[in-house]
């Protein structure tokens, strides 16, 4: 439900609505300037959310030098051109025994009943817990990034055909690399920061980050290994991390 103009307004514990009333509120955090419109949401956990249009000065963050490449990965969501791991959220996994037991439960109550609607809100619950806590993390993240960096590269991975195989598909799903890279463009236009996105055919495993020779395609398996040409000693995510870091495309 959506409403404009002036029929309603904010106030101390929640918004006032003609003929309805107040509405209790939960503020998430101070509204900026006066709202123009809200949208009132329910989702299938049954909450109820209001969601507020207003009007914001935009803030640009001052220039910095700081550059960084990521690289967007299963052991680690992302690795850093400066070395920096991000550990992958496990946030779906972590939950998968609670979701099991509470689905197994709604699926022994009979259709229609009150018992059956209360289960079903238990299991939406959860799931929708697991889908805050993801974007929890990759909102302070993106954040992170975009305020400490001028220039965020990251590669363009293909999600989709990732997904079809069924041995890391859950993996690639708790990871959320798609919901993290959004969040990087929208917050780099809002701040004047810069997104570059990386071809996923760039061949990222493959070159040396330090004298740019190509060693060759390498198996998942391989996760550290030693330039042919110059010698030196590379971590697979990290040296791709550099590979797509702007300074060394602008070198290369």
């Amino acid at each position: 439900m959506g409403v404009c103009g002036k029929e309603f307004y904010p106030t101390d514990r929640g918004v006032r609505f003609p003929k309805i009333g107040e509405l209790k509120l939960k503020w998430s955090r101070p509204l900026p300037s006066p709202p123009t419109s809200v949208t009132l949401v329910k989702e299938c956990s049954g909450r109820y959310y209001a969601s507020f249009v207003v009007e914001v000065k935009e803030v640009k963050l001052p220039w910095t030098p700081k550059e960084v490449g990521l690289d967007l990965g299963l052991a680690s969501l992302a690795v850093g051109s400066d070395g920096e791991k991000i550990a992958p959220p496990k946030f779906l996994r972590s939950a998968l025994r609670t979701i099991g037991r509470l689905q197994g439960s709604l699926s022994r109550k009979a259709k229609g009943s009150s018992n059956r609607q209360k289960a079903r809100l238990l299991v939406a619950r959860a799931q929708e817990k697991v889908a805050n806590q993801r974007l929890d993390l990759f909102h302070k993240l993106s954040t992170k990034y975009i305020r400490e960096n001028q220039t965020v590269a990251l590669e363009d991975l293909n999600v989709s055909g990732m997904l079809k195989n069924r041995r890391l598909a859950k993996s690639i799903s708790d990871s959320g690399w798609r919901m993290f890279k959004t969040l990087l463009e929208y917050k780099a236009v809002l701040y004047g920061r810069e997104v570059v996105v990386v071809s996923r055919w760039e061949p990222t495993s493959q070159r040396c980050s330090s004298c740019g020779h190509r060693d060759g395609k390498k198996p998942l398996s391989i996760r550290r290994w030693t330039c042919s040409a110059c010698g030196a000693a590379h971590d697979r995510d990290i040296n791709a991390a550099k590979i797509s870091s702007p300074s060394d495309r602008r070198r290369g």
